[in-house]
């Protein structure tokens, strides 16, 4: 397979209208630490933009980076965590779960658009791009956004740019907005709750004046694989149900009273700290109890977004028909779930229970003959599906960026 490596955006212009006239479709990475999420790509040539990994500007202050789409995720949380701040919108590390090397890039970041526990306050990675620089499928360099918070002028492109997985153009440099870190964390822990339960629980919470930043659930099933950074939580089998509050100290110790009042009802919470909690909310955030490494390791592993009401009737169904292992985030509102090794991976169960709720499901871990044979992206409705390729075509007319990566059969 050709690898081209480029240096900069000319190069990217240079490489994609070449790929135009040659007829010769391009797979997009950066580190490709998610090359394994998606459909198998017809392409025989890949663009490489590992080397466009410059930091262009940083401004603490003004809580801006700028940033070419090749700098390494790694590299540039080390940066911001030096001026104590943060991507507020927590984005996953799919490399436990992939069992890949620990990279990734800036641009994969925003192309996967897999936001962690704090979306639910936060928002996701979209709403957190402020402006990006991208080559389309026509080999033209664009700008969308600024380098503002507010963006008022026009379409905001950039947002359809935040999980489209490389299909809509070639991101060359984008600018984010940064979060200053909270002063301290504290988690409230609940045991042996059902799903039911939890998912009363976690809505109670979220509904409360008390700005909870994390709302999860671990059935006691999860911890089969003993994961890393529960510690002793873990040790008793109990299911544990679990809500972050975060802030300066006072106010978060204040708030966790609070709330532990309020949740009374569903049993007595009890609490952790700081570095204790932000271990637990990295188990959840990178779904520690699924890794590759794990007990868990050779089974398909489904991402599931439904309405949180629902999330706990969907799980329990799931769970039932299938045998698998689910985790529960966003109130409910996310559901992992591992299901035993099956030609399918269980997709005919995955997508009636995402179907019956108004949710949709993305098969982010499976083997590449797995993928071949079922839909990995949520199959959409017809009316939806026509504006979406209508989209995907005015971006890029030819098919020529990450072609059939989200479509099974689409490699034509």
């Amino acid at each position: 397979m050709d690898t081209l490596k480029v240096r900069d955006a000319k190069d990217v212009e240079e490489v994609v209208r070449a790929a135009i006239a040659n007829e010769q479709p391009l797979e997009i990475i950066g580190h490709g630490s998610k090359r394994s999420i998606g459909h198998a790509m017809a392409t025989n040539a890949v663009l490489d933009l590992s080397a466009l990994n410059a930091v262009t500007s940083y401004e603490p202050n003004e809580l801006i980076v700028t940033l070419q789409a090749g700098a390494p995720l790694a590299d540039v949380l080390s940066l911001i965590d030096a001026k104590n701040q943060q991507f507020a919108f927590e984005p996953v590390n799919t490399a436990p779960l992939l069992g890949t090397p620990p990279s990734g890039t800036i641009g994969g970041m925003i192309a996967a658009g897999l936001a962690g526990p704090r979306r639910i306050r936060a928002g996701g990675a979209r709403d957190h791009l402020l402006g990006a620089h991208a080559v389309s499928g026509f080999g033209d360099s664009f700008k969308t956004g600024g380098k503002v918070v507010k963006n008022v002028t026009g379409y905001d492109l950039c947002k359809l740019l935040a999980g489209s997985w490389g299909t809509l153009s070639v991101m060359t440099e984008v600018t984010l907005k940064v979060m200053p870190k909270p002063e301290a964390e504290r988690t409230l822990l609940l045991r042996g709750l059902d799903d039911a339960a939890a998912n009363k629980a976690m809505t109670a919470a979220l509904g409360s004046p008390f700005d909870v930043s994390g709302a999860a659930h671990l059935p006691y099933q999860a911890f089969r694989a003993k994961p890393e950074g529960l510690g002793d939580l873990a040790g008793e089998g109990e299911a544990l149900t679990v809500l972050r509050l975060e802030g300066i100290t006072a106010s978060a110790a204040h708030r966790a009273g609070s709330l532990r009042e309020l949740l009374a009802p569903f049993g007595t919470a009890t609490l952790i700290e700081d570095a204790a909690s932000a271990a637990l909310w990295v188990t959840i955030r990178d779904v520690l109890p699924f890794a590759a490494s794990g007990a868990l390791g050779a089974w398909p592993v489904w991402r599931i977004v439904c309405p949180p009401a629902s999330g706990a009737a969907l799980g329990t169904r799931l769970t039932r028909e299938t045998g698998g292992d689910v985790l529960y985030d966003w109130g409910g509102g996310l559901i992992w779930a591992a299901l035993p090794p099956k030609g399918d991976a269980h997709e005919p169960a995955v997508r009636a229970c995402a179907n019956a709720v108004g949710g949709h499901a993305t098969l982010i871990r499976a083997a590449e003959d797995v993928r071949r044979e079922v839909d990995v992206f949520h199959p959409q409705a017809p009316g939806i599906a026509a504006l979406s390729e209508r989209v995907r075509a005015s971006f890029d007319p030819k098919t020529v960026l990450n072609r059939g990566r989200l479509t099974r059969g689409a490699v034509a």
